[in-house]
């Protein structure tokens, strides 16, 4: 087992953490100065109240599945037995049973319970029920002020052992609350006998209804803003007195944890990563550590213990930022699966697919979701597959779009198919890759908005009174009117919801929508008189990234100016240096990512982190026919036939880097892997098997080798 480099300090062996105290954010005991055995475990001082601890048996209820199996996770949800009050153990295991669903496709069909699945071992046979046994333990992380409450929570499995003590992080995906990884890293380490920290990195699923003062607290449960005080998740930093004076002009609205903290939590997201892998040291601690009367001793330590920072998504992305500010060697190795990085920089950097390099690569995210936001509903419009299409062509917005961007000269073509075929070549010319194109539709229905208003929100730090681009948050009703909110459903969002709209109910509302405030999807912009899916707020919002009007090219002058520049301040304070300091990486990602497209994202960082040193021991792996939603691929239309599920290739990277840390195996060259697609009937596709998911090649045959040299990064066909 790997051991980090050691100084002796007097008779006591002291892991080296020069650099940690400026990525934990602090000193004293918020670094790992002197965490070592024989030391005397203590509390990180970030900690803030009380650490809650649960016992779960493994059977009635346990860490993974929350007492349903693997059959009770692929089944009906569980019911609250008065849903106007869900207790906190009937909302943990609800929370546990979304989250797990919202990352992984549960049908049969598509591999759930035989290619993986809680009932799949480590070994890969398929074995139980899935069900672990342990303890949970869950804090909050913060200055004690309650303005930023993080949540961190560390599930230590029954069967850990502090012999061969290891940890895999699970920073939560999206915007989810702190169960959002359980079943990507959490299952995976829990599996493998590893303790779990898992956080919300501050952006996790915590609301606040402006109308009624209700927020959710640590444990799910909702409650009064002034009653809950410095224990919500999150209350909005509105005074009683503005927020009476918004309800009366916008009623009926909420605030997000994500979009509304004015924190800017995404620069903190590595941070808190290795905070909760401080705090896993310090339960495990607790836990096995032998009593004396100054307290626990240190049994567990960074020097004996194996760290894989590790999730997907947004949680991928807080691990690849842990590993670029953990100087101290804390973490051993990195696995993440379609992460969101953002290169600060591709200057000198090239990306060739094939024989043709691509134009535009390493946007920041809200870049390339402002560009989305305005062009993908019309150019989903030019994929011949109805199957997908529908998702917009049932909004009336949706042929209106096409003509808005016309009437504004931004696509060209006299006809809908013209305009929708321009705008689908200006996506491709702008990073996406062609294998994206059957899916834009759907995720402009469920996703490229909700991103759009989050992001541009968060990294200007702007309030939810503030109603950026004229947008707001709201229940709304099926024509897309301003409605209560639904108590019954309220009082579960901390099961249900993942953090940005569309959830539970909660959706996006143009409150400049002509005639009055209605969701975006059926309001009419004021410039063009026309229900076109609220183009006018899209341009807004593209705008305060470029700093310019999109429209005219003129640049930004005023309010529009300082909003422009405050979005871009946040925007800088998430881009990664790609420095991994050469600890062993496995970056996977599938090609028809719609979502974080490939050439911004996976391949970008990669290729920067390769230009920039330090990377090494870093491999990328491109999955084909590998997209951002594994959830929708038995869920939506046509996804069944066209993807394979991503979550195989992260569990096949998880088990090649254990190897690699534990006996020593070489990591697997850089590669694309072929796999092929279930074809038949859309949404009634043949059922995976083994030859649809070939394994990651230990060395990659010369037709899928992805290589790097003089500055260019080649991805073959």
């Amino acid at each position: 087992m790997a051991l980090r480099k050691k100084t002796v300090i007097g008779s006591v062996a002291t892991v080296v953490t020069t650099g940690l105290l400026t990525a934990c954010g602090g000193g004293g005991s918020d670094n790992f100065t002197g965490l070592d055995a024989g030391l005397i475990n203590a509390k990180p001082a970030f900690l803030a109240g009380a650490v809650r601890t649960a016992t779960y048996d493994g059977n009635s209820d346990d860490l993974l599945t929350a007492g349903l199996g693997a059959t009770g996770l692929a089944g009906a949800a569980p019911a609250f037995a008065n849903p106007a009050s869900p207790t906190a153990a009937e909302l943990r295991r609800a929370a546990i049973y979304n989250n797990y669903r919202a990352l992984v496709d549960i049908s049969p069909k598509g591999g759930y319970g035989t290619l993986y699945g809680p009932n799949v071992t480590s070994t890969g046979a398929v074995s139980g029920t899935g069900k672990v046994a342990g303890k949970e333990y869950i804090a909050y992380a913060g200055d004690g002020s309650g303005n930023q409450n993080v949540v961190m929570m560390v599930q230590v499995p029954d069967n850990f052992s502090t012999s061969k003590p290891c940890i895999v992080t699970a920073t939560s995906s999206g915007s989810r609350g702190v169960y959002g990884a359980i079943g990507t890293a959490g299952e995976w380490g829990l599996k493998h006998g590893c303790a779990v920290a898992y956080t919300d990195k501050g952006s996790g699923n915590g609301f606040h209804d402006l109308m009624t003062n209700k927020v959710t607290l640590i444990d799910g449960t909702t409650a009064d803003a002034s009653t809950a005080g410095t224990a919500a998740q999150f209350r909005a930093a509105v005074s009683d007195a503005a927020r009476a004076a918004y309800n009366a002009l916008f009623p009926n609205r909420v605030a997000y944890k994500h979009a509304h903290s004015q924190q800017n939590p995404e620069k903190d997201w590595g941070k808190n990563t290795l905070q909760a892998v401080q705090f896993a040291f310090y339960v495990l601690n607790e836990q096995f550590g032998a009593t004396t009367a100054a307290g626990k001793t240190i049994t567990v330590s960074p020097s004996n213990t194996l760290v894989i920072a590790s999730s997907v998504s947004n949680g991928g992305g807080a691990a690849i930022a842990a590993a670029e500010q953990d100087t101290s060697g804390l973490i051993d190795a990195v696995v993440v699966s379609e992460p969101n990085v953002q290169p600060k920089s591709m200057t000198g950097v090239t990306i060739k697919r094939g024989s043709n390099a691509i134009a535009t690569t390493g946007k920041p995210l809200l870049d390339y979701f402002t560009y989305a936001s305005i062009y993908q509903p019309c150019a989903a419009l030019a994929v011949p597959n109805g199957a997908f299409a529908a998702a917009l062509t049932a909004l009336p917005g949706t042929a209106n779009r096409c003509t808005a961007l016309a009437a504004k000269g931004l696509v060209t073509g006299a006809t809908q198919a013209e305009q929708a075929a321009d705008a689908l070549a200006k996506l491709h010319a702008y990073g996406w890759e062609a294998e994206s194109d059957p899916l834009q539709a759907t995720h402009y229905r469920f996703a490229t908005p909700s991103i759009a208003y989050t992001y541009s929100n968060t990294y200007g730090r702007f309030s939810v009174l503030d109603n950026l681009c004229g947008l707001s948050l709201a229940n709304t009703s099926a024509t897309g009117d301003v409605i209560p909110q639904v108590a019954a459903t309220q009082a579960g969002l901390f099961s249900t919801g993942n953090g940005v709209p569309p959830t539970s109910g909660i959706n996006i509302v143009y409150n400049d929508s002509v005639g009055g405030a209605k969701q975006d999807l059926f309001s009419i912009s004021p410039s063009t008189n026309t229900a076109d899916l609220a183009l006018d707020a899209a341009l807004c919002q593209r705008a305060l990234v470029t700093g310019k009007d999109p429209v005219t090219g003129a640049a930004l002058t005023g309010t529009q100016l300082a909003n422009s520049q405050r979005v871009q301040a946040g925007i800088s304070e998430v881009q990664l240096n790609g420095n991994l300091h050469d600890k062993p990486t496995l970056i996977v990602a599938g090609r028809s990512d719609t979502l974080l497209p490939i050439n911004h994202h996976a391949r970008a960082y990669f290729a920067r982190a390769q230009a920039n040193g330090g990377a090494s021991k870093a491999r990328y792996i491109e999955v084909e026919n590998g997209n951002h939603f594994d959830s929708f691929i038995d869920s939506l239309p046509g996804y069944d036939a066209l993807l394979v599920p991503l979550h195989y290739y992260y569990n096949q990277a998880m088990d090649r880097m254990w190897a690699h840390l534990t006996t020593g195996a070489p990591l697997p060259d850089s590669q694309v892997v072929r796999t092929t697609k279930r074809g038949g009937t859309f949404g009634a596709a043949p059922a995976i098997t083994t030859a649809n998911v070939p394994p990651i090649a230990a060395t990659a045959a010369a037709a899928n080798a992805i290589t790097f040299a003089n500055g260019t990064l080649a991805i073959p066909d």
